[in-house]
């Protein structure tokens, strides 16, 4: 659901009891600001945040398998995104 900010203050109560079950997101002059979501599905969305892990984390297996792969056709785009990335 989609509401103006004005919209939102407006009905504060209501939208943000309907945001426990559904997104609300708010726009200011037409455009995306912000959504408002659940405690409940921030938390499970943080959950799947990236997870780090140390080389030491994998098996010979593992290791063999990402030297071996390759990125599919079509995501060229993405190297760009790589040409500033410093470790």
């Amino acid at each position: 659901m989609k509401v103006s900010s004005a919209e939102f203050i407006e009905n504060y109560s209501t939208l943000a009891d309907r945001a426990l079950s559904e997104p609300i997101t708010i726009t200011r002059n037409g455009c995306d600001r912000l959504v408002v979501i659940s405690a409940e599905e921030y938390s499970r969305l943080k959950r799947r945040d990236r997870r780090v892990v140390e080389l030491a984390d994998f098996t010979e297996e593992e290791i063999a398998a990402i030297a071996k792969a390759e990125v599919p056709p079509g995501h060229e785009s993405l190297d760009e995104e790589l040409k500033d990335w410093r470790p």
